[in-house]
């Protein structure tokens, strides 16, 4: 393992931009190559000479190489892909936790952009924004019709770059300008806090670099605080991944030492390998072991305090080999909607000092040996996530709705057997839950223009919260009268 350690620079899981991805640092099975089609290649170099002689503009031979290689990746599975400057760049933010930036968690509200909470010792947070607080404009920029991300662009930057934030807040009923040095932000993927004495909510957003060190502490001050934990609630929804050693990691709190977390499969020696709840398997660099340390502090309370854990379509990667280690390893009860069902496995090799290659080598399985790939985690208790059901849940995209998908390897590929009468009508049904959905959500939106239309996550008005409380009480649970199991379906050619 140590040699893989070496080879391997870190690990990686997620739903679509994350992904399950092993960073390899040396190249692999280089010797392995089959002969190259030169007949074909031939023919990419002849079109790439016609497109430059004979094209109505003049075209940049780089952008033509790198828009044919995008193209050849892209058309494997949707989680494949090559990577130019930038799209490394932001991957390498995504799976580290950190970017430049004034570190505040934002939503959209009224077309403003509305402060959810500024990250602890931010130059937001030094510079008094508060939750709540509207952004109207950013620098000469008016917020009304950005779209989010475009708001989110404007106000990262280089560090020791300045921003200048226009800032309404309304129970003060004043505009106010805002000017903050941008630095780097280390996100912060774990919240927690007592629901009520003896009941605990942990929820772990994406599977960071600093993730389990955060949960360890956020953890031991729960313990700390209340001693007497009757109950935990490990919330993994709406998780899309991210780092497959922190994953294992946060499953080795809960389990006993050495047991399989979380075994991988596929053509490479590389991805032959199962990783157990043991430190060589989620420590990379050394050092302090988080688990070992909260195991410490909590007197082994994590081992065997009832659990239950929450998750949703959006629950992907990461997030389903926790759910589905805790499950076969009947630790904790899952609850609440079936996954996504990103079960494979990229390895992202860097091509260049800026550009990289992120190509799909293995699924992973769970400890029993089961496949998610396109099917998901499928909770021990179905739950909706208001009381009047799950109102938008069929317009979320799932692993088995994206295009060139794989299968689990244990069912034939799409296409190869034709859709029974049954997954025919499975899926006109889902169009048709998607088309209600759709229409609801349209309606709701008219009416509540800019607002929230599910319960905040933990809020008190959290209704899958509450159910996973209630059994962690051996109380009744309100479980769905409507979900089923989805499983993969064979798509016709």
């Amino acid at each position: 393992m140590n040699q893989k350690l070496k080879i391997a620079g870190w690990v990686a899981a997620g739903a679509l931009a994350g992904s399950l991805t092993t960073v390899q640092l040396q190249a692999v099975a280089r010797g392995a190559l089959a002969p190259l089609p030169l007949e074909e290649l031939q023919q990419l170099a002849a079109v790439f000479g016609m497109v430059k002689t004979d094209y109505v503009e003049p075209v940049d031979e780089k952008k033509l190489i790198s828009e044919a290689i995008s193209g050849m990746v892209s058309s494997l599975d949707p989680h494949s892909q090559y990577f130019d400057k930038k799209s490394f760049k932001e991957f390498r933010e995504g799976t580290s936790g950190r970017f430049v930036g004034v570190g505040i968690e934002i939503t959209m509200e009224d077309g403003l952009v509305k402060v959810v909470s500024p990250i602890e010792d931010s130059p937001a947070f030094r510079a008094g924004l508060k939750s709540g607080d509207l952004i109207t404009k950013i620098d000469d920029t008016a917020v009304k019709g950005l779209s989010i991300n475009d708001a989110v662009k404007l106000m990262r930057g280089e560090p020791r770059t300045k921003v200048l934030l226009s800032i309404f807040r309304k129970d003060e009923n004043r505009t106010f300008p805002v000017t903050i040095t941008r630095e780097e932000i280390k996100t912060q993927s774990v919240k927690a806090k007592m629901v009520e004495p003896g009941y605990a909510w942990v929820r772990v957003s994406q599977f960071q670099d600093r993730t389990v060190e955060d949960f360890a502490k956020k953890v031991e001050d729960l313990y700390k605080a209340d001693p007497k934990l009757k109950g935990l609630v490990l919330d993994l929804r709406n998780d899309p991944g991210g780092l497959l050693d922190a994953a294992v990691a946060l499953s080795a709190a809960f389990l006993p030492e050495n047991v399989t977390v979380v075994s991988t499969n596929g053509q490479l020696a590389d991805s032959k390998f199962t990783y157990t709840a043991a430190p060589q398997h989620y420590l990379r660099r050394g050092g302090p072991d988080p688990v070992a340390r909260l195991s410490k502090v909590t007197n082994g309370a994590l081992k065997s305090v009832p659990l239950v854990v929450l998750v949703n379509e959006g629950s992907a990667s990461a997030s389903e080999i926790v759910a589905g280690a805790l499950q076969d390893h009947k630790r904790g009860i899952i609850l609440g909607s079936q996954t996504f069902g990103k079960g494979s496995v990229q390895t992202v090799r860097p091509l260049g000092p800026d550009t990289g290659l992120k190509l799909t080598t293995a699924r992973y399985y769970t400890p029993g040996g089961k496949s998610i790939q396109a099917k998901g985690i499928v909770p021990d208790v179905m739950v909706d996530e208001t009381p009047e059901g799950n109102l938008f849940a069929a317009l979320r995209t799932r692993e088995a709705d994206l295009t060139k998908h794989l299968t689990n390897g244990n069912e034939a590929k799409p296409g190869d057997a034709p859709m029974t009468d049954a997954q025919r009508a499975a899926e006109q049904q889902r169009d048709k839950d998607r088309e209600e959905a759709r229409k609801r959500l349209e309606e709701e939106s008219k009416k509540n223009p800019g607002q929230r239309l599910v319960p905040e996550f933990g809020s008190d008005k959290d209704f899958q919260l509450q159910q996973a409380i209630n059994k962690l009480k051996g109380r009744p649970v309100l479980v769905s009268k409507t979900q089923t199991e989805r499983p993969e379906e064979k798509k016709e050619n």
